[in-house]
């Protein structure tokens, strides 16, 4: 018997089969309004396609390869049917190529497709219209400023018409048309069984967005890129890529060589200028703006490895706890003409190379160690008084930076709730350490990116790790609900004990165990506990609490991101720990998590849904994780009861 099969017992839970629900919905996510038929159609080999913006016209067929071109051409109408084209070549590839048979969604051994000999109704052409002209921000939009809604209609006669405002809702169009398609196992030809189909669709939230850190851990820029991939297929918009941490450096800076040469892991395992723009450019055909993070004052001792002048409290051993939140300690030194004159170096060379593919720039913040400017020089206190005007002077120093290269910037929320920073009102605030930091953020006016640290938020570990107590560490790991590295026991080891005397950490749980599966990440949204009703979305139950917002505010509110910290992922398991979880986030960012009556959609025809989903991102190269075994697909599914 499984441990998984003792708990069920014990807790007596049970399972009860559901009646077999056939794949009539199963995208992802869900459109915000999607009927369908149950007529067959299928797709010829010589499918093309013809996109029109306007009075202009150009026709696409499956010749030629798009993808990633070496350079962005300047924005003109040409650009526009570039990036479409591009998304057309995949969209193509996809339908035709995916091999994806159902046969895990229906009963075992049951003739489950259409006959595959007779009178056929093809698909040969598709007809796309853009009815709007891209605006010169299309390619690096802030939140908002792309209309990213699309129409998508399929007749019983095999016609196909897909209408946008903007190229971006193409592209969001075509991903959705990828999956209304399923391989036939005996001729290998592709079909749809949904005919008449009639989709309208847009998202609730501008912005959608995945925080990879590629510091703790190296990701090659393939599989970034492979990353940005799986987020385009789910409708995610922003690639957050947290680039530098106290354990490594792997960012090239040409003006100073010296942070990569010697802060990444190993010679070649940094990114290249050239690499950079490539991840970047990559996303911009995909619809998914990457934009980066430079983390500071905190989270910098690697700099020490190249200039340990601009440094305070570097790795202090044994008793790093005190001075960071994880090891190595150290922190950029607040009040040295040095660290200036270093910033200027790295702005000058960084900004201007980052700032044509992403309108943002984030410049971190958190979790600042007061007690590591009490071994600082130029400081020698931690007292709030002291540090806060010394926090603003730097903050303002990077934010006029990232304004003269173009960019917005953003900020963790520290700066703004816990050191009191005066931000500009263009400065875009991150939240992660709860809802009430969400209303908090609105309250004082700025725009915010939101976060919970018991939902969607994995950061580095809390005190009940760092000062060794163990209760603490189980009460929030019971409040947790949505940590992506969450679950997979300490990276850091316990410390010796004498013969005989039992670890405090036995069993080695992580800070925030047990594994949050994706019905618990589905459960949360921006709008959460928040005492507004914001059109389409509902408030949760009333055992919620609620915090209080000005009214009309929830236009600050751009939209979230989910975070994956890579001190126990790189790239051997980072998709099945990321996938298909953030699949669920990129479902409650896009359609929300309540249906058209504002109840809270049902996790069982969720479920329905986001199994064959996970199939279709296997089967497109992502080593996703399960949401079910074969025996609850084949049965309908499993639901739990008692």
């Amino acid at each position: 018997m499984s441990p998984s099969s003792c708990i069920f017992i014990c807790t007596s839970i049970v399972f009860f089969l559901l009646l077999h629900a056939p794949l009539t919905s199963a995208l992802w996510p869900l459109p915000a309004s999607y009927e369908h038929g149950q007529d067959v159609l299928w797709v010829a080999r010589d499918l093309d396609f013809q996109y029109s913006i306007k009075n202009q016209s150009t026709t696409h067929t499956s010749n030629g390869t798009y993808g990633a071109p070496n350079s962005l051409p300047a924005l003109n109408a040409s650009s526009s049917y570039i990036l479409v084209q591009a998304a057309i070549q995949r969209a193509q590839a996809r339908i035709l190529n995916d091999s994806f048979v159902p046969w895990k969604f229906h009963p075992r051994n049951s003739n489950f497709e259409p006959a595959s000999n007779g009178t056929k109704t093809y698909v040969k052409h598709v007809t796309i219209k853009q009815n709007g002209t891209d605006a010169a921000s299309v390619l690096k939009p802030l939140a908002g400023e792309v209309n990213e809604s699309y129409t998508l209609s399929i007749t019983t006669q095999g016609a196909v018409e897909i209408t946008a405002v903007s190229s971006i809702g193409i592209l969001r169009a075509l991903e959705t048309f990828t999956q209304l398609f399923y391989q036939h196992s005996l001729t290998s030809e592709v079909y749809c069984p949904y005919a008449p189909i009639s989709i309208s669709d847009a998202p609730k939230f501008a912005h959608r967005g995945l925080n990879m850190d590629v510091a703790r851990n190296y990701y090659p820029p393939s599989f970034i890129m492979h990353t940005i991939d799986a987020l385009a297929w789910n409708k995610f918009n922003r690639l957050h890529l947290h680039a530098t941490d106290a354990q490594s450096w792997p960012l090239d800076i040409p003006a100073l060589p010296d942070l990569s040469a010697k802060g990444a892991y190993r010679q070649g395992l940094s990114y290249t200028p050239a690499q950079l723009a490539e991840i970047q450019e990559y996303g911009m055909y995909r619809g998914v703006e990457v934009h980066i993070e430079i983390d500071m004052p905190g989270h910098t001792s690697v700099l020490a490895l190249s200039y340990p002048e601009l440094i305070t409290a570097y790795n202090i051993q044994p008793n790093w706890s005190t001075y960071a939140n994880e090891p190595p300690s150290g922190s950029l030194k607040l009040n040295s003409p040095a660290v200036y004159d270093f910033l200027h170096k790295l702005w000058a060379d960084l900004l201007p190379r980052v700032a044509p593919y992403s309108a943002y720039f984030h410049t971190g913040g958190d979790e600042v160690n007061a007690n590591a400017y009490n071994l600082d020089d130029t400081v020698k206190s931690n007292q709030s008084a002291i540090l806060q005007p010394l926090l603003q002077r730097l903050v303002d120093f990077n934010h006029d930076y990232v304004r003269a290269a173009g960019m917005t910037p953003i900020v963790w929320e520290e700066m703004l709730l816990e050191w009191n920073l005066t931000l500009g009102s263009d400065v875009i605030v991150q939240t992660w350490l709860s809802d009430e930091s969400v209303a908090k953020t609105v309250a004082k006016g700025h725009k915010v990116i939101a976060g919970n640290y018991n939902y969607w938020v994995s950061l580095s570990p809390p005190s009940c790790l760092r000062f060794f107590n163990l209760q603490p560490c189980l009460q929030l790991a019971n409040s947790s609900s949505q940590y992506l590295d969450c679950g997979h026991g300490s990276w850091v080891d316990p410390p010796p004990t004498p013969d005989g005397i039992p670890s405090p950490y036995y069993p080695y749980y992580d800070y925030c165990s047990p594994l949050k599966n994706w019905h618990l990440i589905y459960t949360h949204s921006p709008f959460a506990t928040l005492n507004f009703s914001p059109t389409n979305t509902s408030n949760t139950t009333a055992t919620t609490p609620t915090y209080n917002v000005p009214p009309n505010s929830s236009s600050l509110i751009l939209g979230g991101e989910v975070h994956i910290w890579s001190e126990l992922t790189d790239p051997v398991n980072f998709d099945a720990v990321v996938w298909p979880r953030a699949a669920a986030a990129a479902e409650v960012l896009w359609s929300g998590n309540t249906d058209e009556q504002g109840r809270n959609r049902s996790l069982v025809e969720v479920s329905a849904r986001l199994a064959p989903w996970r199939e279709r991102m296997v089967q497109r190269g992502i080593a996703a994780g399960l949401v079910q075994m074969i025996w609850c697909e084949q049965e309908g599914g499993c639901v739990a009861n008692g």
